[in-house]
């Protein structure tokens, strides 16, 4: 029988998940978020309490076997919500703490491959996203912008804008998981907003932003047609570097 430690969805839940299959001696496990886990006639269900001194425990074992790389792959494979992603990140634990030497770039494994398959996707989705943010100027005097990545790659680009746009106050949302980062001119802190509906609709526009952001979106939206050349258009290569997903994001592709 299958035990199934079942934890909130945190990165520590996970961790805290890791620590209690080693404390107990767990040999068949497998580890879900709650959302994901349902009953079934063979497995057991157990529920982890997050437990962010457990978490770092085994955070700190995992720093002395594995290298930044590796971390940065768990990392990664735990944002890219995956479903079943738990089983691929606790094999690569489990032989990680069997291993004399670092797994990390052992490409020959298949689960450190998966794990860098994914981790490399997840980076070109925070790259993108580092590039496609388009801020707005409210009437708060606070910059806000909106995404909904593929991936939950906030906590990703964080450092990013806090670091290019320290003089200002901003946010950016994710709408696709109802949570956002805010700047408030010191430290990031993590929000969430219960918007009406429609409230950030283009028809809603004038109510949360300056008339000066609009006269700043009309200088943008010209300048990009005045240095456009049309006889040198590629919309196969454009497509490429700005896939027509995230189109949603640009002031410029109003235009279109």
């Amino acid at each position: 029988m299958t035990t199934i430690l079942m934890y909130d969805g945190s990165f520590n839940g996970f961790l805290s998940a890791v620590f209690i299959k080693y404390e107990y001696k767990m040999q068949q496990v497998r580890i879900r978020k709650a959302a994901f886990t349902s009953k079934n006639l063979f497995d057991s269900i157990e529920e982890v309490i997050t437990n962010d001194k457990k978490a770092e425990r085994v955070w700190l074992k995992l720093k002395q076997k594995c290298s930044s790389k590796g971390l940065s792959f768990l990392y990664k494979a735990y944002l890219s919500e995956i479903i079943g992603g738990e089983d691929l990140m606790l094999k690569f634990i489990e032989i990680a703490l069997q291993s004399e030497k670092c797994i990390a770039s052992d490409y020959s494994s298949p689960v450190v491959l998966k794990l860098s398959q994914i981790a490399k996707k997840i980076h070109r989705e925070k790259h993108r996203m580092e590039a496609f943010v388009r801020f707005k100027q409210t009437k708060d005097n606070i910059y806000f912008a909106t995404i909904s990545p593929d991936y939950n790659v906030l906590p990703l680009i964080c450092s990013h804008f806090e670091k290019r746009y320290a003089d200002q106050k901003w946010i950016i949302y994710d709408e696709k998981r109802n949570y956002g980062l805010y700047y408030n001119g010191n430290h990031v802190i993590i929000v969430k907003i219960d918007f009406k509906k429609d409230a950030l609709s283009s028809q809603n526009k004038a109510l949360f932003y300056t008339r000066d952001e609009s006269d700043f979106q009309v200088l943008w939206k010209s300048y990009f047609k005045m240095t456009n050349i049309v006889s040198r258009k590629n919309t196969k290569l454009h497509l490429q570097h700005v896939p027509k997903r995230y189109w949603k994001y640009l002031t410029e592709k109003e235009l279109y």
